[in-house]
């Protein structure tokens, strides 16, 4: 009868676990890493206490609700590394990470500061430094390029303010694009993925 009694219990906890991260994703992705606790809780349908008893600092729900996307960097990170051609890899990166930020608004900023990442934000940022000496190594990419220009490249990226995703996918992809070419050692001229319709007024 205890067992019983108690499995509804650890049931119900699972779900609004499940329930508060969902919210979360969503609420950063759209609202960026100021939204306070109470609001996720009442976008959750639950109280702000129940949210503590599952994530005990704001923090903790950060790390959590972006462990998957940061999951996915390291990947797209790793692909890179392993493409055969050291200027396609870096390229391809770019590419991916822009995109995963243009849908994303909270991501780049709690990849860039939020201490439980750092771990994990490491071991990408090592990565990413070895695609970059490839690159170089190979004489595609400017001697002259920084990690600092991708991470600058990257918080440009996040600014995109478009009326959809998909407004904000395309944008990304040209911006990539327009972004790749500067990064070449030697520029050259190549077509551009198609515009994206933007707002022309500051929001």
């Amino acid at each position: 009868m205890t067992a019983e009694v108690r499995q509804p219990g650890r049931s119900d906890a699972r779900d609004n676990r499940a329930r508060i991260l969902a919210v979360a994703r969503a609420v950063f992705a759209t609202d960026g890493l100021d939204v306070p606790i109470r609001e996720i809780a009442r976008r959750a349908e639950v109280g702000p206490a129940t949210v503590y008893r599952h994530f005990p600092t704001k923090e903790t729900l950060f790390a959590a609700a972006f462990a998957e996307p940061l999951e996915l960097c390291s990947a797209i990170a790793a692909e890179g590394l392993a493409a055969p051609d050291p200027w396609r890899g870096f390229s391809m990166v770019i590419e991916r990470l822009m995109e995963v930020h243009a849908l994303d608004r909270g991501f780049a900023r709690a990849f860039t500061s939020l201490p439980h990442f750092t771990a994990d934000r490491d071991r990408t940022i090592q990565m990413l430094l070895r695609l970059i000496h490839r690159a170089k190594r190979s004489g595609a990419l400017r001697a002259d390029f920084v990690l600092e220009d991708l991470v600058l490249a990257l918080m440009a990226n996040d600014g995109i303010r478009a009326d959809s995703p998909a407004a904000r996918a395309a944008a990304s992809r040209r911006f990539a694009a327009l972004m790749i070419q500067s990064f070449q050692a030697h520029p050259t001229p190549a077509p551009l993925p198609p515009p994206a319709r933007l707002p022309l007024t500051a929001r």
